[in-house]
């Protein structure tokens, strides 16, 4: 369905790598954790969004914890996992990992950032790569439909049969551009603040189909909105989309967490990380 395999390359042409897909800076002289800077000494800081969703996130957060529905020190949770498998990687133990809430479009933001990396499913496009750095795929995607099972856009079998439906999508995703560019809809997407907001809508009937990463999806039917299904995962048109962490611009770390996932990729890691916390299938529309 997707496949994390990454190609087998030597670490000299990793800084090619990273360029390729989504990273922006070249390998550093060393990624021994005594010649990394960080933004807090001697720790890794990484930074999510807040709430953190299943299945990217997983654990039940302490009483008066700051995080919302999943908790990522629990290192439950796909993404979750990757990032302390990269952590311990680049000489970090679980102890020495910090995690601070961001704002999925804070991020973005150019300038200063409260951490060293950041993951909340960002796909790599251009744009964005313009304010900050990306590193490599931890993994490739496609989106999704999602619909009221009442509805009938529930059974739509076709790509072309979307059309004449009214979508939501969450502020500044990849999920609007691939709607307004590849779908085309007679009408103009209903954009919300944050994927909460979205969820809530489509479960409120303001929408037909909310598009979201298909992961994502397990965790909208089966908790949020439970009279809702998955009406297909949408095609890959363009540019394979894929998620990257994202870094301050020109933060030589980049190549470093590169090495790492290079590395995941070759020894099976990734795909040993997806098997455990993405599951489930959908039919793609064509």
């Amino acid at each position: 369905m997707r496949r994390l395999l990454l190609l087998a390359i030597p670490l000299s042409a990793l800084a090619l790598t990273a360029t390729a897909t989504g990273g922006g800076t070249g390998v550093t002289a060393s990624c021994a954790k005594a010649d990394l800077t960080t933004v807090s000494n001697g720790k890794l800081t990484i930074g999510t969004d807040n709430p953190a969703f299943p299945p990217w996130w997983g654990g039940s957060p302490a009483k008066g914890s700051k995080w919302k529905i999943s908790d990522p020190y629990s290192g439950k949770g796909y993404e979750s996992a990757v990032a302390y498998v990269v952590a311990k990687r680049l000489g970090f133990p679980r102890a020495q990992v910090q995690w601070t809430p961001v704002p999925f479009l804070k991020a973005f933001a150019p300038g200063n950032k409260p951490f060293d990396f950041y993951l909340a499913q960002a796909s790599y496009n251009p744009q964005r790569a313009k304010a900050v750095d990306f590193s490599s795929s931890y993994y490739y995607v496609n989106q999704a439909v999602v619909g009221l099972k009442k509805n009938s856009i529930s059974k739509v079998k076709s790509f072309a049969g979307l059309k004449s439906f009214q979508f939501g999508v969450p502020l500044g995703t990849t999920s609007f551009d691939y709607i307004v560019k590849y779908i085309k809809p007679t009408r103009k997407p209903k954009v919300y603040d944050t994927l909460n907001d979205a969820v809530t809508a489509l479960k409120n009937g303001q929408m037909d189909g909310l598009v979201v990463d298909f992961p994502s999806t397990g965790y909208i039917t089966a908790v949020q909105v439970p009279n809702s299904t998955v009406v297909g995962r949408l095609p890959t048109r363009g540019t394979r989309e894929h998620f990257g962490m994202i870094f301050k611009k020109g933060n030589q770390l980049v190549s470093c967490v590169n090495r790492a996932l290079g590395a995941m990729g070759r020894d099976g890691t990734l795909r040993r990380l997806e098997g455990t916390w993405l599951a489930g299938s959908a039919p793609i529309l064509k």
